[in-house]
């Protein structure tokens, strides 16, 4: 065990309370992972400098010649500087994120067996609450929590993310999410759901690990699980995810023979 852990980061923004009573939780990124394509992404693309710079960016964090902290903000701050408000962003992101085919069935399942679902994001809350609310309704959207990063919009119209971690690497460290449930007398199985570079520091802290794979896709969270020799399970979306998650929670498979498989 190594004995030089770092200290937790700062939060300048609050948590909501962790689930202590619950024998499962549901952890998910939420751009590409419960949507099918990752909206800032979108919006470096179609509104700031490009896809060509927003992939080299992504590299170079892998690589570890950048942070993601620093490169996601150099993404966000392109498309402010061609003009484009936090408002207009959030009407572009409604007209054309969509959800996961299998997320409002995986959803039903959850709820139906007592299992919170935490969107855990590099993002910022307005715009995940916003395209959340659109995509599968108010209500239900209310009764999901978002960990996120947050936004500042300054009189000028001009607007810049405001970091969950500023002193962190990652801007928002997601394994701090996750880190709480394992000081528990009686912690529940921790699932956690991602895809991306912003994922890299929940993806040695959860139960299980569950990575999206997009055929012609950025798959750089599993490139990071291969590279790290980090156990995880792969899915499409997720439908297979829910087959593999309800196969752990009713019983019918451990995690240590989920994981073993390597994919729902």
């Amino acid at each position: 065990m190594a004995t030089n852990v770092e200290p937790a980061p700062e939060s300048t923004l609050p948590y909501p309370p962790i689930h202590k009573d619950k024998k499962f939780v549901v952890l998910s990124d939420w751009d590409g992972t419960i949507t099918t394509r990752d909206s800032n992404d979108y919006m470096t693309d179609n509104l700031g400098f490009g896809a060509e710079k927003r992939r080299q960016g992504n590299l170079d964090i892998l690589a570890g010649k950048t942070t993601f902290r620093d490169e996601f903000r150099r993404m966000l701050q392109s498309v402010v500087e061609n003009g484009h408000t936090f408002e207009e962003c959030k009407e572009v992101l409604k007209k054309n994120i969509s959800l996961d085919p299998g997320f409002k069935d995986f959803y039903r399942y959850c709820k139906e067996h007592d299992i919170p679902i935490v969107i855990i994001s590099s993002g910022m809350a307005p715009l995940i609450r916003a395209v959340l609310s659109n995509l599968i309704g108010e209500e239900d959207a209310k009764e999901i929590e978002i960990v996120s990063n947050d936004v500042d919009i300054h009189p000028d119209g001009t607007w810049e993310i405001k970091y969950r971690h500023p002193t962190s690497g990652y801007g928002h460290d997601k394994s701090q999410a996750i880190l709480p449930y394992r000081d528990l007398p009686d912690p529940p199985t921790v699932f956690f759901f991602g895809d991306g570079v912003s994922d890299m520091s929940a993806a040695r802290h959860a139960d299980v690990l569950y990575v999206k794979q997009k055929e012609g896709g950025d798959n750089d969270l599993a490139a990071f699980c291969r590279r790290e020799n980090i156990p995880h399970i792969l899915f499409e979306d997720f439908g297979h995810a829910l087959r593999s998650v309800s196969a752990i929670v009713e019983g019918k498979k451990s995690v240590k023979d989920a994981l073993a498989e390597g994919r729902a």
